[in-house]
């Protein structure tokens, strides 16, 4: 069926939507909203198209180029997949694959499964994980397993309604310029998907395989190699702080258990309502921890009635971490983010100091964006560490 929108670009844009789109409840919106005459609405959603930046991709999730879903995701993929081809020409390079994770949103493992189904298309090896995880377990597996790129599907701390496409290049940091650019030029020269990137069939592929528990080991295993045993043997083992736990609906509660574990510390009293994923968020009007006390009521709650001075959040793809504390006053006083990257700076000297004490802090060196506080300036300059400033993101570290 055709439509006639005044529009001889929105028509072409909506019989495009309805030939390459298989998901029947986006393509059925699509039709509706056309049979309706609705050509603003299709206009929003056809005309402009969802672009890739240093973060990849973040939006609503509903039909439309201009949205998170299966379609766009499928192009993106395609368009990502073209362009490691152009950089990594030889069936050699190719054979390092990707690495995919997602976190507990709606659609987030079905977008990552379709986007497995994309380069197992191009005869490019796929690492997919079979459980929800933290995003820093897809750049730790891309630096790991000397992948080609990482994808992590999760709109971090957004809204229920959102979902996203972080992108990890070779080194396992978020892409930059020009990368951003170069993806987006390939995903609008590959918009028409393979019918067979819909078959999720593929992913009983030889070339798909689950790094689950091989990364999650590893990762703890190098996370206890950074800290000082007699740390752990002389401090942790005989603390008795007790710490209360915010996964804020998200996928962070099984490896800050597995992490206190390893530190020999007693298990975190986790918030009931907020320990397991849930995509309808249903405690927190944001699902973010750095949004303050508003955002950690409960787990305050929780800390008075349990008599726990300490509380650790994570937002909902744990990348981001919250800390409070209860002063002298019996107030809560939550941590800023430059406050907690200067105790963790502080941290990370005091331990390489246990563990290599002969060697000099000259060829150490301490990294802080533009936009932090010159906290870490002021330590490295007075511990002898060299400084260096980037511009804002881990990118660019």
């Amino acid at each position: 069926m055709e439509f006639d929108s005044g529009s001889a670009e929105l028509n072409q844009r909506i019989a495009e939507w309805l030939r390459w789109d298989k998901n029947e409840k986006n393509s059925a919106e699509i039709r509706e909203l056309a049979q309706r005459g609705e050509w603003k609405v299709l206009g929003d959603r056809l005309l402009q198209r969802l672009t890739f930046g240093t973060a990849g991709l973040r939006g609503v999730m509903q039909a439309g180029f201009n949205a998170m879903n299966d379609l766009v995701v499928i192009q993106s993929a395609q368009g990502l997949a073209k362009y490691l081809l152009q950089c990594y020409p030889t069936a050699e390079e190719r054979s390092r694959g990707v690495v995919l994770g997602y976190d507990g949103r709606y659609n987030s493992k079905r977008f990552a499964e379709l986007s497995a189904c994309v380069f197992l298309n191009e005869n490019i090896p796929v690492w997919l994980y079979s459980r929800t995880v933290a995003t820093p377990f897809v750049p730790f597996a891309v630096l790991e397993l000397k992948c080609l790129a990482g994808i992590m599907v999760t709109a971090s701390h957004n809204p229920k309604e959102d979902n996203g496409y972080k992108v990890y290049w070779t080194n396992s940091a978020q892409i930059i310029p020009p990368h951003d650019k170069n993806i987006q030029t390939s995903i609008m020269e590959n918009l028409e998907p393979l019918e067979t990137s819909w078959n999720l069939e593929l992913l009983l592929s030889d070339k798909l395989n689950d790094p689950y528990d091989q990364m999650v080991e590893l990762y703890f295993r190098k996370l206890q190699a950074n800290v000082p045993q007699s740390f752990i043997s002389d401090y942790n083992t005989a603390s008795p702080l007790r710490f209360v736990y915010s996964a804020m609906h998200g996928v962070g509660y099984p490896f800050v258990v597995k992490a206190f574990e390893c530190a020999r510390l007693p298990a975190v009293i986790a918030v009931p309502e907020q320990r397991d994923p849930d995509p309808e968020f249903r405690t927190v009007k944001f699902p973010n921890p750095e949004e303050g006390k508003s955002s950690l009521v409960l787990s305050m709650q929780l800390a008075n009635e349990t008599g726990c001075d300490v509380i650790l959040a994570n937002d909902p793809d744990a990348d981001r971490l919250a800390c409070a504390e209860k002063d002298t006053k019996g107030e809560w006083r939550v941590f800023s983010g430059n406050e907690l990257g200067a105790l963790l700076g502080w941290w990370a000297i005091r331990c390489y100091r246990e563990q290599y004490p002969d060697r000099s802090l000259s060829d150490c060196y301490l990294i802080a964006s533009t936009v932090s506080s010159k906290m870490c300036r002021s330590i490295a300059n007075v511990d002898g560490l060299n400084f260096i400033e980037t511009l804002t993101g881990f990118k660019w570290m």
